[in-house]
């Protein structure tokens, strides 16, 4: 029988912060944890910042210019996170939930699926290229982004999803090592008169990665900072 403890997920809404400091965060947190842990997701939007993954390759930072750009130790190759993005962070113990990465991948891919379909929007992952994406004309465009590191049997690193930010820094790169990706945005895809507040679809999402996941319900914590507070604040 599972713990109530364990099937409630913790939640952090961490708002807007520099990417460095919440990426220290999360590797001390995945570190530092044991096997009674509870496990958490947090939900951040962030500086602007291209973060490349283990197997990147310099050859896909066209010109980053004034963005910095971090080394990191997830999969995958470059993105880019900014204001009018939701990052989400799962960290997760997947291996006590009985996870494969394939299984924590398809999860988080149909939470941003479902989340997008209440607002109109068909999107649909793709086996080849981890992600979510959209139909666009007559081609494809990328909507969503994953990027997951496992340690010790427990993920860190998570999802990006597009809202209404200023896609032109993706033109510096090629996203996620793809030559001429289209990346898009949720404002985009619907009318100007319903585009929704990054607040409301913050809201959906974390109902829908609660469900996918496979927990009972979530828990707000009460000082999300915390975890940040000697990084952030020092």
């Amino acid at each position: 029988m599972v713990s109530p403890s364990l099937s409630t997920l913790r939640v952090r809404r961490l708002g807007r912060q520099p990417y460095l400091p919440v990426f220290d965060a999360m590797k001390a947190f995945t570190a530092e944890r044991d096997s009674d842990a509870p496990d958490e997701l947090w939900l951040v939007e962030h500086d602007p910042v291209f973060t490349q993954g283990q197997a990147g390759k310099e050859e896909h930072l066209l010109m980053p210019g004034d963005i910095p750009v971090v080394q990191v130790d997830r999969g995958g190759q470059v993105t880019y996170h900014g204001p009018g993005q939701i990052v989400g962070y799962p960290m997760l113990d997947i291996r006590r939930k009985g996870l494969g990465v394939r299984d924590l991948v398809s999860a988080i891919e149909a939470s941003i699926v479902a989340t997008l379909a209440g607002y109109g929007v068909e999107a649909f992952p793709r086996a080849d290229a981890p992600g979510v994406y959209v139909n666009r004309g007559s081609g494809v465009a990328k909507i969503a982004s994953l990027g997951i590191r496992i340690r010790k049997g427990c993920s860190y690193h998570g999802l990006s999803l597009n809202v209404d930010m200023d896609l032109s820094p993706f033109l510096r790169i090629n996203p996620c090592g793809y030559q001429g990706l289209v990346m898009t945005r949720l404002s985009e895809l619907v009318s100007a008169e319903s585009a929704p507040a990054m607040a409301a679809v913050e809201n959906v999402l974390l109902d829908n990665l609660v469900t996918c996941l496979g927990y009972d319900n979530y828990q707000l914590i009460e000082n999300p900072l915390g975890i940040l507070a000697e990084r952030v604040y020092e």
